[in-house]
């Protein structure tokens, strides 16, 4: 498998960012970790292993990214406000610039898949829907699609529309809702240990999503699936065999 990894300056968030490349050529999939996670992540809990016949066949191409989680929603010290601009940041850093990167590298404007677990599943959502004019696909695994048990009852702009299940339902563009619907979008989660809170923003999402009539598959797994990498490592596999 070939592998790549970059790292460069970035000026939207002011300091050094990270990330791996996985195969030559094939759909752009940015990956995005689990909370707090690094760009390494998806290598070290096997998840690239998992999905390696779709990169060396030329089906993905793989982008592995880092987050600032503990900047940002998870950066418990600091108020909501200034969490939620700090996530903006990060916002520029994926459109301005990974994407951009992304296209240089594969030698096209070709939009990409969102892919991510738990809180990476929350980030996929949310750049997913925030910019339709980047990506075109989502597997969503095990996410939260909204903020309270970050930042409470706490909102302003920034939380807002960084809120899937508070902004989703008041978004009537048409040129968004026809993006979506043209997309393909695909939000899984288990029943099983830890996942109760990420089944609830689940099927939340499953009822915002149908009255708008966006075309979505919303699979809810058995009771003996958990919030845990054992499961992604099968259902990431599973799902891209429906998308590449």
């Amino acid at each position: 498998m070939h592998v790549e990894y970059h790292r460069w300056w970035s000026p939207s968030l002011g300091q050094d960012m990270e990330l791996k490349v996985y195969g030559h050529y094939g759909k752009p999939v940015i990956a995005f970790p689990a909370q707090g996670g690094r760009f390494y992540e998806y290598e070290d809990f096997g998840m690239v292993t998992a999905v390696r016949s779709y990169i060396n066949s030329g089906k993905i191409k793989l982008f592995t990214v880092d987050s600032i989680d503990n900047q940002s929603w998870a950066n418990w010290g600091a108020h909501p406000a200034d969490r939620a601009r700090r996530h903006q940041d990060y916002d520029r850093y994926i459109v301005d610039e990974v994407a951009p990167f992304i296209h240089q590298h594969c030698g096209g404007d070709a939009k990409c898949l969102a892919t991510g677990v738990s809180m990476g599943a929350y980030h996929a959502v949310n750049f997913f829907f925030r910019h339709p004019e980047v990506f075109n696909a989502l597997i969503a695994i095990s996410g939260l699609y909204q903020l309270s048990m970050f930042v409470g009852d706490y909102s302003d702009e920034n939380v807002y529309f960084n809120s899937p299940l508070a902004y989703l339902p008041n978004l009537n563009d048409p040129w968004y809702l026809d993006q979506y619907r043209q997309s393909q979008i695909i939000v899984c989660c288990g029943q099983g240990a830890w996942e109760d809170a990420m089944l609830a923003d689940t099927y939340t999402l499953k009822r915002i999503l149908g009255e708008k009539e966006i075309p979505a598959w919303i699979d809810i797994w058995g009771h003996d699936v958990n919030h845990d990498w054992p499961w992604w490592r099968v259902m990431a596999p599973y799902f891209l065999e429906h998308v590449v």
